[in-house]
């Protein structure tokens, strides 16, 4: 098990430079309901985005359904748009998300697709979750994803350590 100086939060990764996939898992201090809940539902999502730390998201539209897609704009910190798309491959509540992940050109068009998949655990009161992304073309690519997933994760834990704190109405009312 590695991890991130950079983050207090744990992280086990296994890549190798020829494989080019990233492996990461994350244990959240939050029920698997709730950690699911935050990856699916529009009222989790709107707090904490899906995004690295410093990053805005301007545009999202998904439709989360095996087939349903997904289109998302994330300005940097700088105010540069990163635009991405995917499609949703296999939706299991509360086990299991499979999407597509590509970027999108100055044209709209997109860039070499990868491959997501996110498997949601019970560990006690406490949920693992375990991200596999492959398809990435070169080491860059991968190592890039590898910092942006892991200030995502960490941004996510944040929401879910104050949601669980100071529930919002909607979480109450569910």
């Amino acid at each position: 098990m590695a991890a991130r100086k950079s983050s207090p939060t744990p992280y086990a990764k296994s890549s190798t430079a020829k494989e080019r996939e990233l492996v990461m898992t994350h244990v959240f201090d939050a029920p698997r309901t709730l950690v699911w809940a935050a990856w699916t539902e529009r009222r989790h999502l709107e707090h904490w985005q899906g995004a690295p730390q410093g990053f805005t998201v301007t545009t999202a539209e998904a439709d989360i359904r095996p087939g349903g897609a997904f289109r998302i704009c994330m300005r940097s910190p700088e105010g540069v748009d990163h635009w991405l798309q995917g499609v949703y491959r296999e939706v299991v509540a509360p086990e299991r998300l499979v999407f597509t992940h590509a970027w999108l050109d100055a044209d709209g068009k997109p860039d070499k697709e990868t491959l997501v998949t996110i498997t949601f655990a019970e560990r006690g009161r406490k949920t693992e979750l375990n991200l596999r992304q492959t398809g990435f073309t070169s080491d860059e690519s991968r190592t890039g994803h590898e910092g942006g997933w892991a200030s995502t994760l960490d941004r996510l834990a944040a929401y879910l350590a104050d949601e669980r704190s100071n529930p919002s109405p909607a979480a109450r009312k569910s």
